[in-house]
């Protein structure tokens, strides 16, 4: 994995692992305000925390946020149901500041509604 994308191509802006029990962040995104970046860094360990495995926020093709989690394949303790309801509640939970951010993605990386 290239450090700032998933091996899929997906550009990661954040994310966290259990198993190093640490974070990454995206230095292209230096620019957002520090308290959406400290935002950021409290939901990835918290989910990292509660739910294990790995943890990335990422931008897919059209520049939405989305959220992917992962785990060693010989980890029993990660417990895919649950990240899965965690992810769902952060989604809800969070939708605002995902939709500025990917707001911001869009206008910055991709040039969108800069005509």
């Amino acid at each position: 994995m290239h450090e700032n994308r998933l091996p899929d191509g997906r550009l990661v802006l954040c994310g966290a692992s259990a198993y190093s029990e640490s974070y990454f962040f995206n230095d292209d995104f230096d620019r957002l305000p520090e308290s959406v970046k400290e935002e950021l860094r409290t939901i990835a360990i918290l989910f990292t925390q509660e739910a294990g495995g790995a943890f990335y926020l990422v931008f897919d093709e059209e520049g939405d946020l989305e959220i992917v989690t992962d785990a060693d394949e010989e980890d029993i303790t990660y417990d895919t149901i649950s990240a899965g309801l965690l992810a769902g509640k952060l989604r809800r939970e969070r939708s605002e500041l995902f939709a500025g951010i990917s707001m911001y993605y869009k206008a910055v990386f991709l040039g969108e509604g800069m005509e």
